[in-house]
């Protein structure tokens, strides 16, 4: 079977997981709103589709060329949501576009691979290696540092952490798979970690809750640690089979909040057990895989560039989101690709996965 085609089979395969899922967790629940949620999760799917079909048959390289294009357009995007971007528990994240709201964070999680595949894709010019294993410590990390945390920086004070230290983490990715000399990487790791206690201090209060409740849920039963500890009793009483479609007790009976979006692994394993997580983690795998393939196979440093980013990119979000169900890790707001609500995301990753595709078909350098 053609990669291409194992790609959008994957994709869709997790989607109607990510439906099925939606419907069951929210069927029970009374107004139109929370009854028409799985039919909005739909069209998100088929217009993720449309979009794979789209950047699939666009050359990447063209994206090359619009980089910066790219990158200005969501920088206005996070600049509109701090002035009339909607808010929502707290987080002023989206901005109200006709009847979707687009939340540019994850626009921004693109926009800064891109950016960075093409910093780190320059060649040298006899056009045989990458530039990047032979920059100093200006252009190899300041330069590229100051682009990214510009974002990074509005998606944190949405408030928005996990998705900006996501950001973060595609920065340094990109870097370690661009051949940046490892002991830039290395000095900065350092320094954030020596920060660690002072960044403590400039948390808002319920980030610091989210790390207390993380090292231990049980100090906030009933407020902050309420949901994880929600999310583990659903995943822990899943058992092998789980107790079936419809027939969960913490998402159907409403004990666990988000069950839907962030939490949508813990209401998936409660109805189909450990071998469903099984299952849909393998599924995951298969799919990160052929974008590691694709890298291995093309001649492009720009394309293995795009699709190992996009690869690491979604791994990366799949195992934050299970840890968090898990208790693993503190709960940072990053969806499960393709299971969550959401549009954004959905569409995003459909993007994603067409650039990936369109990788493998095209391979040649342009």
């Amino acid at each position: 079977m053609k990669a291409n085609l194992k790609i959008l089979i994957l994709a869709l395969l997790i989607s109607v997981m990510g439906i099925v899922t939606i419907y069951s967790s929210t069927y029970m629940k009374d107004g139109d709103f929370w009854q028409s949620l799985y039919q909005r999760q739909i069209l998100w799917v088929i217009l993720g589709l449309g979009a794979y079909a789209i950047f699939s048959r666009i050359n990447y390289r063209r994206i090359w060329d619009w980089t910066y294009v790219i990158y200005a357009l969501v920088l206005l995007l996070l600049f509109l949501v701090v002035v009339s971007g909607i808010v929502r528990l707290g987080a002023q994240r989206w901005l109200k576009i006709g009847w979707f709201n687009l939340q540019p964070s994850e626009i921004a999680k693109l926009a800064v691979l891109i950016y960075m595949a093409k910093y780190c894709s320059k060649k040298t010019a006899d056009d045989v290696e990458l530039k990047a294993h032979r920059y100093g410590i200006f252009r190899g990390l300041v330069i590229p540092f100051i682009f990214v945390a510009i974002p990074a920086g509005l998606i944190a004070d949405q408030p928005d952490l996990g998705s900006g230290a996501l950001v973060f983490l595609i920065f340094f990715i990109m870097l370690y798979l661009g051949n940046v000399r490892f002991k830039y990487l290395a000095l900065v790791i350092g320094i954030l970690v020596v920060m660690m206690p002072a960044a403590w201090h400039f948390l808002h209060d319920y980030q610091r809750q989210r790390v207390e409740v993380f090292l231990n849920p049980n100090i906030d039963p009933l407020g902050a640690g309420y949901t994880i500890i929600q999310s583990k009793i659903a995943i822990g009483s899943g058992g092998l089979l789980g107790k079936g479609w419809l027939s969960g007790t913490q998402s159907q009976l409403f004990f666990l909040p988000e069950s839907h979006t962030d939490f949508i692994f813990a209401t998936f394993t409660e109805q189909w057990g450990f071998v469903g997580g099984a299952l849909l983690l393998f599924l995951y795998y298969l799919l990160i895989k052929q974008g590691i393939n694709i890298a291995e196979r093309t001649g492009d440093h720009y394309g293995r560039l795009l699709s190992l980013g996009i690869s690491l990119m979604l791994g990366i979000q799949v195992c934050i989101n299970i840890s968090m169900n898990m208790g693993l890790a503190p709960v940072v707001g990053i969806p499960l690709p393709l299971m969550s609500y959401g549009g954004s995301s959905v569409i995003i990753t459909y993007i994603c996965l067409g650039m990936m595709a369109n990788v493998n078909k095209t391979r040649a350098v342009f």
